[in-house]
């Protein structure tokens, strides 16, 4: 992964191998972001996105493995008992333009992924809602 900072935005360019979640907290952490808008594009071969059963308070996961695009990869940056927390959304297409999609767990890129992350000055943390079974934003 390689990026660049101008003012309070980061453009990154993800490479080929590179697993998109753990490059946005490695990223996080490295510029000690603490809150902040995602938005990516790319090209990947594999990766797991899950639904949360809000009857049972767990995710459902899918695998997909081969030819995906990118249609739309979105989400927040933010803290969790002050640590990088990041939420991130996926729809990617096939090449019979099928799309699927979820909360995004991983994402390998199999040729590059460009992110923009909007830089929010501010800081929101998490918590975890025993009720809802989810981190959610708290004011």
């Amino acid at each position: 992964m390689e990026y660049r900072r101008f003012g309070n935005a980061i453009v990154a360019r993800i490479d080929k191998g590179e697993e998109i979640v753990e490059k946005v907290m490695e990223l996080a952490g490295k510029e000690r972001i603490a809150l902040a808008s995602v938005q990516a594009l790319g090209a990947i071969g594999s990766f797991t996105a899950g639904v949360f059963r809000t009857d049972e308070k767990r995710y459902l996961s899918n695998e997909f493995e081969g030819y995906f695009e990118i249609v739309s990869l979105t989400g927040t940056i933010n803290t969790m008992e002050g640590k990088p927390y990041c939420h991130l959304h996926i729809s990617a297409g096939n090449e019979k333009g099928e799309v699927f999609g979820g909360h995004l767990n991983r994402a390998v890129v199999s040729a590059t992924c460009e992110m923009v992350i909007r830089l929010i000055d501010g800081r929101v943390e998490r918590y975890f809602d025993e009720d809802i079974g989810l981190n959610l934003l708290q004011f």
